[in-house]
């Protein structure tokens, strides 16, 4: 998306920024990028202490690369890309993507459009609101689990609690202060958006569960490992 000085609910294009959460993701971040760059020309990956080359691969690829020390988990990367983009300001949406490949750009592009027609603060992605994506039974019945402990701790009817894919404005953004480090975070974000009171929706995107996601853990040892995330923190 062209950046430029226009209103957000204005008929130019909106002012975005696109964070991707980046560790020991070599073999693909330069096709994330990539992608994600056709659409957007704002991309910040902020590298949560990779052990391999991530961080020169997506800046080689375009993107503006932050990097942690160390590995602080998910949950502090994308606050890491939050805090940079409020205070570069000039910003209308902010998009949380994942690096792992698992996620479509023309979903967010959707999700975009559908955002600023609707006048909406928040649009989550949902892997349930269709029938593109399709996880195996048991990880499905972990990922419904994780939905029913957001819906109660957040208020929020959401059908998909552990999606990566979200939109964000600028003033929903304000409501965002990650202190979960690892996967909790998913429902602390959350909990804090549905807590501004601002509008929100579900919009249906799919996920690509490939052989590389599923060994970089989307798996069902990963999902009984959010859950007890979840119940612990």
């Amino acid at each position: 998306m062209a950046t430029g000085k226009s209103s957000t609910r204005g008929a130019k294009e909106p002012r975005c920024v696109v964070v991707v959460p980046l560790f020991n993701e070599e073999s693909v971040i330069a096709d994330v990028v990539t992608d994600i760059k056709k659409h957007f020309s704002r991309v910040v990956c902020v590298d949560d202490g990779s052990s391999d080359s991530s961080a020169a691969v997506a800046r080689e690829a375009g993107a503006t690369v932050i990097s942690h020390p160390m590995n602080l988990g998910q949950g502090a990367a994308l606050q890491t890309g939050i805090t940079w983009a409020r205070n570069k300001g000039d910003l209308d949406y902010l998009i949380t993507f994942d690096g792992d490949g698992q996620h479509k750009v023309e979903d967010v592009v959707d999700m975009l459009s559908y955002a600023r027609r609707r006048d909406l603060a928040v649009v989550f992605g949902s892997r349930f609101l269709d029938k593109r994506t399709k996880p195996d039974l048991a990880k499905r019945i972990v990922l419904k689990v994780a939905v029913l402990i957001t819906r109660l701790v957040t208020g929020l009817q959401l059908t998909d609690a552990h999606n990566g894919l979200r939109v964000i404005r600028a003033d929903a953004l304000e409501h965002v202060n990650l202190i979960q480090d690892r996967m909790s975070h998913a429902t602390e974000i959350v909990h804090q958006l549905a807590k501004s009171g601002l509008s929100w929706k579900e919009y249906p995107i799919e996920i690509l569960y490939t052989e590389y996601s599923k060994r970089k853990g989307q798996s069902l040892l990963n999902s009984i490992n959010i859950l007890f995330d979840l119940i612990v923190r």
